[in-house]
């Protein structure tokens, strides 16, 4: 389905909205149904038009009119077929079974084969480790999203077989299992909230001006970025953005200080002040989570200890070569991933009073990758907004949900799968370029101020709102 969320690949001068807004009434519950949006041409939107006033108009960064989800979540569910939501054990272990296969292999022919005696040539021989390490990643990022599937209990009707082998499969990614599949699912419940979601919070524009080290007003009126500074940045996050994720909480919420249970008291985000995914103390987990936390912490430490092992006993090198190199092209595949599926110029990002559930899993969008997308990522790129909806559907049968809702959702179903794999590589950098912080649209009233979009001081797009000092 094409989706009328593509973007016009042009600046659009900003047009002055003066409708006002109806005050927002929505419920975090997943449940829930969202308030009809003025918006749509049903009935009962027809008559909350008599007696309120329509929505100021919100436009994203490519200047295309953007109106609030009318669907429930109730709609998505019936949409999909039965059989879809059928978890299969053998299945699921047929795919962790094929692709620790094909890690093994793949380790025991290079390194039998491509050695100093059988390729004397020293750059054929750096040229063919140096595919070993691409084609390990690659399989070990389809690893890490079936661990995934394990913490979303969509790999089988078994929570300890789930359990089991997504702690064991994450473990050996040097993944802290159960801390991740509590602070995912925060995610999975607050996604495009900017108060409560856990991945990629978008900074909004006073966070980006404190952040360049400028007022509010001088952001949109500065030179725009050099490439190589936007190159740089993106470098950094695809090299690092998964650790700092894990120790400091670097693209997740700060606002740990609101929780009930009281434990983000004076704990913000960063080093070493307290909000990470190994201690069982941090405001990311509540009490009752600690066991948890530990037993992750206990997984990572028998990976570490045998990774010590290896390279104490086989070289340090070799490690790198054999696992550290592939590690990191699996933390480079995630960030990308997560980033590019919550990162668009097309894509809302809700204040905590207006958003829902269902405004909240539309703020997503499904790309493509080709072969390796569907076949070794096993789709995770290509139905991640149905994943949203309904994360414990498995991913062999995801593609069919998919294609089910889209119907439901109509114009707000986001998708470039119309680009390609290569598409997916020019994404990086267009959002990089254009995704520099949220704001409201200009003008904007009511609860759609509530709904903010990517802004940019580079000129692309919709400048940013004119501020006076």
């Amino acid at each position: 389905m094409s989706s009328t969320a593509v973007p016009k690949r042009m600046a659009l001068r900003r047009s002055q909205p003066t409708d006002t807004s109806v005050p927002s009434s929505v419920s975090p519950s997943p449940f829930d149904s969202p308030r009809q949006s003025p918006s749509s041409t049903s009935l009962s939107s027809m008559a909350s038009m008599a007696s309120d006033k329509q929505a100021s108009k919100m436009l994203d960064t490519y200047g295309n009119e953007f109106k609030l989800p009318d669907f429930t979540i109730k709609q998505i569910r019936d949409a999909i077929p039965a059989h879809c939501f059928h978890r299969s054990a053998v299945t699921s272990l047929y795919y962790v079974f094929r692709d620790m296969t094909i890690l093994a292999s793949v380790f025991y022919l290079f390194h039998n084969y491509v050695t100093p005696e059988t390729v004397p040539f020293m750059p054929a021989r750096v040229a063919l480790w140096t595919l070993y390490t691409i084609v390990q990643g690659l399989v070990g990022t389809g690893v890490w999203v079936l661990a995934h599937e394990c913490g979303h209990q969509a790999f089988s009707p078994s929570k300890v077989l789930n359990d089991t082998v997504g702690w064991i499969c994450h473990s050996l990614l040097l993944v802290p299992y159960f801390s991740w599949k509590i602070s995912h699912g925060k995610h999975h419940k607050a996604t495009g909230n900017l108060a409560r979601d856990m991945v990629f919070v978008p900074r909004t524009r006073s966070e980006y001006a404190s952040r360049v080290g400028r007022t509010l007003h001088e952001v949109g009126e500065l030179m725009e970025d050099t490439p190589i500074l936007t190159a740089t940045n993106l470098l950094l996050q695809q090299l690092f953005g998964w650790p700092l994720y894990l120790i400091t909480n670097v693209t997740g919420h700060n606002n740990h200080e609101r929780q009930l249970e009281g434990r983000g008291k004076g704990k913000t985000n960063g080093w070493g002040h307290g909000v990470n995914h190994f201690s069982p103390s941090s405001p990311l987990y509540e009490a009752k989570d600690a066991k948890l936390i530990a037993l992750s912490d206990l997984g990572l430490l028998i990976t570490g200890s045998a990774l010590y092992y290896i390279g104490s006993t086989y070289g340090w090198l070799n490690l790198a070569v054999w696992y550290g190199i592939p590690y990191l092209w699996v933390n480079h595949w995630l960030v990308a991933i997560t980033y590019l599926q919550h990162t668009d110029p097309t894509l809302p990002h809700y204040q905590p009073e207006v958003w829902n559930f269902a405004r909240g899993a539309a703020a997503t969008i499904d790309r493509d990758f080709g072969f390796v997308g569907r076949h070794i990522f096993h789709g995770i790129i290509e139905t991640h907004v149905l994943h949203h909806y309904v994360s414990n559907i498995p991913f062999y049968n995801a593609d069919e949900a998919s294609d089910a809702i889209k119907g439901v959702m109509g114009s707000h179903y986001r998708t470039e799968a119309q680009s390609g794999w290569t598409g997916f590589f020019k994404a990086l950098w267009t959002s990089a370029r254009t995704c520099q912080f949220v704001e409201p649209t200009a003008g904007a009233t009511g609860e759609s101020e509530g709904v903010l979009f990517f802004r940019n001081q580079n000129g692309i797009g919709i400048p940013p709102n004119k501020m006076t000092q």
